[in-house]
């Protein structure tokens, strides 16, 4: 056999776990990890969303508490989802330029217990509209440029809140140039951007639309200003324009049907680079588990590492939490 193998034996690395470590190209750490977690008005509220198994809606005084447990678990950094009561919801998603609205109590409510842990905010307006849709609508068409001037107004009243990274989420063109040049104009200058900048069209956002309560609103669908999954050179083109107009790092969602595309990003590009593993990709994964069709805890973690050998810089999972404790104990 050795003369077969000429001496090259690729199973000697891999006889005991040290040695599996030491040869480890890639590896999964608690400083990689942001999480996702969902607000609903109220105090004390730790309602379960029935199509993400062992996640939760959480009323302020909850996400506080959560956020106290975050830090403690090493996590850096949470971003923040409001489930908004349908009476405030209307046509323009005004309730997203209230100071007092969910995602910025919570905001102050976090910061006032001086943790080290950063706030991460949706821009975006889909979560206060009566449509569902992440802009301001004439008729069945989303307003690119007047969804923008809006965003900009909800950005920086997040920012006045606390947040420490503007997320927009909403796909509209040129709204990273308009956040950055708003949030640089009112004395935000060291506020990031992390710009969701291939955001695909998914059937894997189901669960979140449950969650913030946004799929019994929602009219149509959201193809014309979310990408087209068949498209990966228009995500190159995406990224390259929002780094171009300010941003300070890009995201690429979904995460593990899109592998490919964070690989391309990374590569290209060499800035900091995340992946949302989203909620249809937790749900498939804690219900399998749920339903002992396979190991969760492996699943988790394999999924994980996936995302970091295609090259994120980062992961925002609802996992968050469960992946720092195993961490913790290894």
């Amino acid at each position: 056999m050795d003369e077969i193998l000429g001496g090259r034996r690729m199973r000697r690395n891999r006889h005991s776990d040290w040695s599996r470590r030491l040869v480890r190209e890639t590896s999964l750490s608690v400083n990689d990890l942001i999480w996702p977690i969902f607000l609903v008005d109220g105090e004390k509220r730790r309602d379960p969303v029935p199509s993400m198994p062992g996640v939760l809606r959480l009323s302020v005084d909850e996400a506080v508490r959560e956020a106290v447990r975050a830090e403690s678990l090493g996590i850096p950094a949470l971003a923040l989802f409001p489930y908004t009561d349908p009476d405030l919801r209307d046509a323009t998603g005004s309730e997203s330029l209230n100071a007092q609205n969910l995602t910025c109590r919570a905001c102050r409510a976090i910061k006032a217990e001086n943790l080290n842990i950063g706030l991460v905010t949706d821009v975006a307006l889909d979560p206060y509209t009566s449509h569902g849709h992440d802009g301001v609508m004439d008729g069945p068409v989303v307003l690119n440029d007047e969804t923008v001037s809006q965003l900009c107004h909800q950005a920086l009243v997040q920012a006045e809140a606390g947040a420490d990274i503007i997320a927009p989420s909403d796909m509209m063109d040129g709204r990273i140039g308009a956040l950055r040049q708003a949030l640089d104009g009112n004395g935000f200058r060291n506020k990031q951007i992390m710009a969701y900048s291939a955001k695909y069209a998914s059937a894997f956002y189901g669960p979140f639309r449950d969650a913030v309560g946004t799929n019994a609103t929602l009219i149509g669908d959201k193809r014309t200003y979310q990408m087209d999954y068949g498209n990966t050179d228009e995500a190159i083109r995406e990224v390259e324009l929002d780094l171009a107009e300010g941003a300070d790092m890009v995201m690429v969602k979904p995460g593990m049907p899109y592998l490919d595309i964070i690989r391309r990003v990374k590569d290209t590009f060499a800035v900091p680079t995340y992946a949302y593993q989203v909620s249809g990709e937790y749900a498939m994964i804690a219900a399998a588990d749920g339903n002992g069709w396979l190991d969760g805890d492996r699943a988790m973690m394999e999924s994980l590492m996936a995302f970091k050998r295609a090259g994120a810089d980062g992961i925002l999972t609802y996992f968050a939490p469960k992946v720092a404790e195993i961490l913790a104990r290894a």
